[in-house]
Parts: structure tokens; C-alpha cells; sequence
């Protein structure tokens, strides 16, 4: 998944002017395909980096989408650093077009901009429904109605320090005793920075969120969260507040000063890449369908091994984690979700997608199984997580039966979230929220990475966000937080 995102500072009117010509562009392009003489050909946004042999990706996928259902994709690629510039105007200009993934979907869904698919998933996509785990259906519900077509991928979530093989190697460094909390990785990090002191020890950046064993009902950048270990109902609680969550700030705040930390790291933007050899250690999200390491060892086309942070956790935001929604502009509703059932049935169209050109990049070795080819490149594909349902895509020859059996059960017994399906609306606190994320804008990258004392800043903080409303905003999720469980009771 997409560690970084790209922050361009540029004025509202320039950014309203680019999103407006993007838009001009993306219809044309949508002109074009009807002109083909195809009047089925649907239009889709998707997040992301488009793979270098697009053409050829979608040219096969087509040719079997085609020949299924009777349609064709138009498949619109909008780049990391563009996404949340672009789709907010697509959105908001009332533009025609037919799917895309989600941008703040339960907003807009509120808002009317996505199509209700409660039965016309029913209806169209009943094949794959069918086959979703009910913590996908009721992550995804918003006001009792289904918005979306989630993506099959990592039910479970869970907080990961990934070590960079090469270093823990050549140096003999022992990262067993790194075990469920920031703390237990210090003595390895200063081992490492005592012989590569210009490597970075500990890789985070501006866009870096502590993390701890709680779930957060409007996201991590927000100052509002659950203990996952509470008993009785759960109660919003600022986790800047939380003793467990301002220990790891403390720690992090420790390794700054000790130099594990980079010192630009507040304000860096570009990252750390995963298949380079300018990190040691770096905090990545993993789940049932990355098979320990297998992915991000894929990605990285080198060797990693990671060591647990937090719990296996089932939440709204892995429910809501990749989503496919139909517009309500959209004049092909039943079509779009036709489309999203096939893509997520239909193996051989998945796997093509998201493995690359079958034959140059991969090859089948047994009746779900694939062996990579010399000629698979991390380049020439789409992601997993943001395509389509994982289950039926092919595993690689080195995952083991074992492998499989375990990731199965781990779905199983992975720790469901206290709040898994509350959707708040932010309706009546708006303003406050507006003044509340002004405050954390000033403060929440610098005390994330370590890089000012959180003993000293936490109390300002705290201070600062009542002053914008936090405990408005606090008391009306939490009356309807309460509301939601009673009903789900």
C-alpha cells in the first residue's frame, strides 16, 4: 500500500483550475471511447500510479469484459499526489461518469454524490456479495444503506516494524526481542546507529501516525479515538491524552534526540523507497492476504522480515479500505455494478490485472497456484488491495498450504473493533472540526515523529483543541456512538 503521498503547496486557484482541466480532458476522453462506437463504454477513476504497460493490460482485460457482459472500461488513473485534489472536483461539478474509487465515502455518500447499491448489489453483484464477510457489509453501511462495493482484501489490519535485511545481516543484529511496542525496537536501533549513523534508523516522514491499540472513529489524523481494551461501552477519548498512546510519543521522542530518527523528518514529503538501502527500520501495515512478508518482500525485490506492533484488529477502515463506488451521475448503474461483480469473480480477468501479461510476467503451476516470471516487474501491474477481490487471485508457489490455512484462520480470529460499522455524521460540528484540524495541522506532524517533547507540547495541545470545540465535538459522537451500539445490540 501506499506509504507516502505527495503534498504540493499550490494556491486554491490553481488547484481549481488544473482539477477543472482534468476534468475537461477525462470527459473527452469518455467522448472519445462513445465515438468509437461503443455507447457501453464506462468510465473509471482510479487512485494510483497507471502501470507502464497499461495499454496492454487493458487491451486484454477489455477483450474478456467485453465478450462476459457486453461493455468496455475507460480506466482513468489519478495520480497519489493529484487524488485529493482532483476527485473532490469531479465530485462536486456534478460530472458524468460511471465508477470510481471511493474518495471520503461516507461523506459524499451522505452527501447523495454515490449511488445506493443496497439492491443493486444484490441484484447485479449477488455472486460476489455472496462471498464478502460480514464485517465488510457492516463496515460499509452508512445510514442502513450500502454505498459501495468494498474490495475482498485484508479483513484484519495490523501495525508492523519491517527491518531491512541486508543491515540486520551484515551487523548480526537481533530484532527477535522487538515485540508489540515502539519501545522493545530501541536497543536494536541504536545498535544500528552506532555503525551506519547517516542511515536513517528509524524511516517515518511528515505524514506519520503513532500507533497504538485503538481505533479511531474519524481516521488517525483526528484527535478522537477508542481503547480497544475498555470494558463496557466504548467511550471517545483524545488519544493524545491516552498514557499508553503518550508513552510512545515519549519514546519516539527519544530516539529523535538520540538521532534514530531523521531531523527532517516533520517536514519530509519524499519518503524513504521500500527497495532501497537508505533505511533500517520503518513502520508498514500488513494482513492476512500479504502472507507475512511476501508482498512487501515483492514490492521491495528484497529481503524483509517484520516484527508485530499492534493487534490483528477488524475496523471500519479496513472494511472501507478499498472501495468501488457508482456515481450518482452515472446513466449505467446496473452496468457499473455488473462490472464490479465480474472483476471480483472472474479469475482469470483478476489475476491478469493484477499479476501482469499472463505468459511474460507469471504462469499458472496448478489450479490456483502461480510461479513469477523473469519478466514480472512491480511496474507492469495493478495493486492487489485496490483491484479486486483477493481470495480468487492465484498464490505464488512459495506460499505454502500452511500459509494459506493460517491466513484463514487468522480472519477468523482476528479482534473485531468495538466500533466496526459506526459511520459518525459531522454534521452539526463542522466548524469545530475545521478549527480542530487547524490545531493539529500545526502540531500533530512534529509530535508524531519525536520531534518536539510531547511532556511539554501535549498539555498545549490538549488546551489548544478545547479551545476549537473538541469536547462539542466529542459529546455528539459519543451520543451517537451509544445510539449505535444500543441498536446493534
Amino acid at each position: 500500500m501506499k506509504t507516502w503521498k505527495k503534498v504540493l503547496g499550490v494556491s486554491a486557484l490553481a488547484l481549481m483550475t488544473a482539477g477543472l482541466a482534468a476534468c475537461g480532458n477525462q470527459k473527452e476522453a469518455s467522448k472519445d471511447s462513445e465515438a468509437s462506437g461503443d455507447s457501453k463504454t464506462l468510465l473509471m477513476y482510479q487512485v494510483g500510479d497507471k502501470p507502464e504497460n497499461y495499454d496492454e493490460l487493458m487491451k486484454i482485460a477489455n477483450k474478456r469484459i467485453k465478450e462476459k457482459i457486453g461493455v468496455t472500461i475507460d480506466l482513468q488513473y489519478i495520480g497519489w499526489g493529484d487524488w485529493d485534489k482532483k476527485m473532490p472536483t469531479i465530485i462536486n461539478s456534478g460530472e458524468s461518469y460511471d465508477i470510481a474509487f471511493a474518495y471520503q465515502y461516507v461523506a459524499n455518500a451522505q452527501k447523495g454524490a454515490f449511488a445506493d447499491l443496497t439492491e443493486l448489489s444484490q441484484k447485479y453483484a449477488k455472486d460476489y456479495m455472496d462471498q464478502l464477510p460480514e464485517m465488510y457489509k457492516k463496515g460499509n453501511e452508512v445510514d442502513g444503506k450500502l454505498y459501495a462495493i468494498p474490495v475482498y482484501g485484508n479483513a484484519w489490519a495490523q501495525q508492523v516494524l519491517t527491518f531491512n535485511d541486508q543491515y540486520v545481516k551484515k551487523y548480526n543484529l537481533d530484532i527477535s526481542k522487538v515485540d508489540g511496542s515502539y519501545q522493545s525496537a530501541t536497543e536494536v536501533l541504536k545498535q544500528f546507529h552506532e555503525k551506519e549513523p547517516n542511515i536513517a534508523a528509524f524511516a517515518i516522514g511528515q505524514s506519520f501516525n503513532a500507533s497504538s491499540n485503538l481505533d479511531f472513529p474519524l481516521g488517525k489524523d483526528y484527535p478522537f479515538a477508542v481503547r480497544l481494551d475498555t470494558d463496557g461501552a466504548p467511550k471517545i477519548i483524545n488519544q493524545y491524552e491516552d498514557k499508553e498512546f503518550q508513552n510512545n510519543l515519549k519514546t519516539l521522542h527519544e530516539w529523535y534526540k538520540e538521532g534514530l530518527i531523521p531531523t527532517d523528518a516533520a517536514t519530509n514529503t519524499t519518503g524513504f523507497p521500500l527497495e532501497g538501502n537508505t533505511w533500517f527500520m520503518r513502520e508498514e501495515t500488513q494482513g492476512p492476504m500479504d502472507y507475512g512478508d511476501t508482498i512487501l518482500r515483492n514490492a521491495a525485490q528484497q529481503d524483509l522480515t517484520s516484527r508485530p506492533l499492534t493487534s490483528q484488529l477488524k475496523t471500519t477502515s479496513q472494511a472501507q479500505m478499498a472501495n468501488f463506488v457508482v456515481s450518482n451521475t452515472s446513466k449505467n448503474k446496473e452496468k457499473a455494478v455488473e462490472f464490479l461483480n465480474l472483476l471480483n469473480t472472474d479469475p482469470e480477468l483478476l489475476n491478469g490485472l493484477v499479476y501482469g501479461v499472463e505468459g511474460k510476467a507469471w504462469e499458472k503451476v496448478g489450479d490456483d497456484k502461480l510461479k513469477l516470471l523473469d519478466g514480472y516487474k512491480p511496474n507492469e501491474h495493478m495493486a492487489a488491495w485496490n483491484t479486486g477481490n483477493n481470495m480468487i487471485l492465484y498464490t505464488q508457489d512459495t506460499i505454502t498450504d500452511d500459509q494459506i490455512k493460517q491466513r484463514d484462520e487468522s480472519i477468523e480470529k482476528a479482534q473485531t473493533s468495538p466500533i466496526l460499522g459506526f459511520n459518525a455524521k459531522t454534521d452539526n460540528f463542522k466548524t469545530q472540526l475545521s478549527s480542530i484540524m487547524n490545531v493539529m495541522n500545526r502540531y500533530k506532524a512534529n509530535l508524531n515523529t519525536g520531534s518536539i517533547d510531547p511532556e511539554k507540547t501535549v498539555p498545549e495541545l490538549v488546551s489548544e483543541l478545547k479551545k476549537a470545540g473538541w469536547d462539542d465535538a466529542q459529546k455528539d459522537m459519543q451520543k451517537q456512538l451509544d445510539q449505535f451500539v444500543k441498536d446493534n445490540k
